[in-house]
């Protein structure tokens, strides 16, 4: 197999199997515990046992290929005692407190097996409202929601994956405004991905600027009307503040709902890619499309009969994946059973786009996309049905949208996913976005620093003769090939990154991708630092009326640095700005972020001359370094440190980099201080200092937010890890060891 080094550190992480924590699994056989188990259920359908191996040995290649790679769940649990192999769940939320916990006991179990879970609490009695039961009133859906947030931090999902939710509201809810907003601060309901269920009805409001009703889900009475423009642009406000909550448009979910008899779809999975009924559940899995260009006439092109090929034996994988998991609950397994759902999509889109010789943003990669996703899903859907030949129609066929046509082993067959880690397994680029970076420098133990390079633009720029170290390390330091001297003009606007392009152009290809995709397509339209809301709006938009399910925007650094507005009121910079709004003398006003209630770091003692013993401790959340407090023991001043130690945390809550800070305060003398021959402390400050430093030098598993070139990046907290982030639909996923976090 050619698996990187990068993949080898994510299988060994996450993947491979361990006995008493040490890996007991190589790789190739991971592939194989999968692909065997996979293949048993051939034996329930008729199959021998020979033709069942024979199976097995094509499933063993078509992964081991890095052509197609399943969702997390069956990598991990195949073969395995948990036997839990699907990606995503939708639970239902009822009114009345049985049904509400019920759920929170759910979804607990659903997160311990490796899923995630999506909720609609569109079915709560709004705040305020009368509970007979009690006498009392209602809490509303977002306390609710934080009931939910708690258990699912409570609960590790079985040491490989962090829990992951979903949460949607209708826009007609009376709560509507307090749901858009409650993740105004970062910290708060920090496990779910929130996105509001806009109507038909409403947007149509907006655009004349109308009232909408706000309707009472459990009597069904208007109790109220809105401007439906005034509620659009309070989302419009709080997604371009930190990209949350994302949008989904409810109605066409449900035009799309193979399955209309049996409910409405109210919910999604966490990255919004595939709308579920409640209690259904997905396995998805995504083809490499970097692994099918091929040189003809020295011109590159698809492999157009190979791709038939694979996705053939991926749909028949996928459909053999539904009846060899094991599932939490048994009203999942019956509606899992009954519709059987998978969802195949693509990963390695912009490196194919790259290697065709097609700019991520133009009119052709538009064409591309068109093309290459109606071919797979017309041969998906016709592998179902020749599956449903042999083994039968999904059992709900009858009453479904499909009941006049042939018969489908599958409702749907095609989705999107992000790929976060599979991608970095398989080496190529996440789901359908483009290049995130082209190279980048990866930080790691001992101050050490390692030039990590797309494998593509490496490939590309040595064919091309432009390959020299030094020209990597400086488009690591831009984060781009814009305002790269020497590059020529084609290949800068092939080598285009997610910063580089428009945010309309990221819809135009979600948009192209949705056209061929039964279930939804999950994307990130990517904003610079300085977009405006206007810009937002413009492109929730396009994408509505392009025919999208969905958006989820991120404006870089939103959400990883506090956002400061200049004196003047009239320009908007993040943190990594403040230098350059100094040299222009305008007046700043930084608030700092609230001491978050959890954190994590290290005590360091110190002996400082007639002050005694120093212990100094530094702490950080998921955001980065957040405090630094001391104790001098009995016989120290303790004034001068605490004082030092306060004046530090404010200014790093505030976002001030830690470096700077070291810098000021490190080395500062005190004459009553003598020097300690083993930790060289000069002063109560100059030990803070150090400790800050040692910090950071090793000791951060939560590490700070930093920029590089025009972009903030936030670094992995895995230990010994150092590579970066990337957020996608509402995630946080590390290029390096696959880390992830939702929320």
């Amino acid at each position: 197999m050619e698996l990187t080094a990068n993949a080898l550190t994510v299988l060994e992480k996450r993947y491979l199997k361990k006995v008493d924590g040490q890996v007991v699994e190589t790789p190739e056989e991971m592939f194989r515990r999968v692909a065997e188990n996979i293949a048993q259920v051939e034996l329930r359908y008729g199959a021998s046992a020979a033709e069942a191996e024979k199976l097995a040995n094509r499933f063993y290649t078509l992964m081991t290929s890095l052509d197609f790679l399943p969702n997390s769940p069956t990598l991990m649990n195949a073969g395995g005692d948990l036997q839990q192999l699907a990606a995503c769940f939708v639970l239902p939320v009822e009114d009345s407190m049985i049904h509400i916990f019920d759920a929170v006991k759910y979804a607990a179990l659903i997160h311990q097996s490796g899923g995630g879970t999506g909720f609609s609490f569109s079915r709560l009695r709004p705040k305020n409202d009368i509970v007979r039961s009690t006498g009392g009133v209602a809490s509303g859906p977002v306390s609710f929601m934080k009931v939910f947030n708690s258990a699912t931090e409570a609960v590790k999902q079985g040491g490989t994956r962090r829990g992951a939710n979903m949460g949607i509201l209708r826009v007609d809810h009376p709560d509507i405004r307090e749901f858009i907003t409650c993740k105004a601060e970062n910290n708060e309901i920090t496990n779910f991905n929130i996105s509001v269920g806009l109507t038909e009805k409403f947007m149509e409001a907006v655009e004349v600027d109308e009232e909408y009703d706000l309707i009472n889900p459990r009597t069904r009475e208007v109790v109220g009307r809105v401007p439906a423009g005034e509620i659009f642009d309070l989302i419009v406000d709080m997604a371009w503040k930190n990209g949350e909550p994302g949008i989904i448009f409810l109605d066409r979910l449900n035009q799309d709902n193979p399955t209309p008899a049996l409910g409405e779809i109210e919910a999604t999975n966490p990255c919004g890619e595939q709308p579920l009924l409640p209690y259904e559940a997905c396995n998805l899995g995504s083809i490499n499309l970097a692994r099918f260009v091929v040189a003809r006439d020295d011109q590159p092109s698809v492999d157009w009969e190979r791709l038939r090929e694979v996705v053939h034996l991926a749909v028949h994988f996928l459909d053999n994946v539904i009846d060899a998991s094991r599932y939490p609950l048994p009203e999942i397994d019956a509606m899992v059973k009954a519709n059987r759902k998978i969802g195949l999509g693509v990963m390695g889109f912009a490196d194919l786009l790259i290697r065709l010789g097609i700019s991520y943003n133009s009119e052709e990669a538009v064409r591309c996309a068109e093309e290459l996703m109606g071919f797979i899903q017309a041969e998906a859907r016709e592998c179902s049905a020749q599956l449903a030949t042999v083994r039968g129609a999904f059992p709900n066929f009858g009453s479904s949208i499909y009941r006049e046509g042939r018969p489908l082993r599958n409702a749907t067959t095609t989705t999107i996913a992000p790929t976060g880690t599979i991608s970095m397994i398989a080496n190529c680029s996440s789901g359908i976005e483009p290049l995130f970076a082209l190279c980048h420098v990866k930080n790691v133990l001992d101050g050490e620093k390692l030039l990590e390079i797309n494998p593509v633009f490496e490939a590309e720029m040595k064919a091309r003769g432009l390959y020299t170290k030094e020209l990597m390390e400086k488009v690591a330091e831009i984060g781009s090939l814009h305002g790269v001297d020497g590059i020529p003009d084609q290949v800068a606007r092939l080598m285009v990154t997610a910063h580089d392009i428009d945010p309309e152009w990221h819809i135009r290809i979600q948009a192209a991708f949705q056209r061929s995709v039964d279930n939804a397509v999950s994307k990130t339209v990517n904003f610079r630092h300085d977009a405006t809301r206007e810009e937002v709006a413009r492109v929730y938009w396009l994408a509505y009326r392009e025919g999208c399910k969905g958006v989820t925007i991120y404006r870089d650094g939103s959400r990883e640095s506090q956002v400061i507005t200049t004196g003047s009121g009239q320009s908007e910079a993040s943190l990594p700005q403040v230098a350059a709004a100094a040299e222009s003398s305008v007046v700043r006003l930084v608030k700092p972020r609230p001491r978050p209630e959890e954190t994590r770091g290290i005590t360091k003692k110190y002996k400082i001359g007639g002050c005694g013993s120093l212990y100094v401790t530094v702490n950080a959340d998921d955001d980065g370094i957040c405090e630094v407090f001391t104790n001098t023991g009995e016989e120290g001043c303790e004034s001068l440190s605490e004082a030092v130690g306060r004046l530090v945390s404010i200014a790093l809550r505030a976002g001030l980099d830690p470096e700077a800070i070291i810098d000021q305060i490190k080395g500062i003398k005190c004459i009553g201080c003598i020097v300690d021959n083993e930790t060289r402390v000069l002063s109560c400050p100059d030990a803070i200092g150090k400790a800050l430093e040692k910090f950071l030098n090793g000791h951060n598993k939560f590490d700070l937010n930093i920029t590089r070139g025009p972009r903030s990046v936030l670094q992995c907290p895995e230990e010994g890890c150092g590579g970066f982030m990337v957020h996608e639909n509402g995630c946080y996923h590390c290029t390096t060891c696959g880390y992830s976090k939702c929320g």
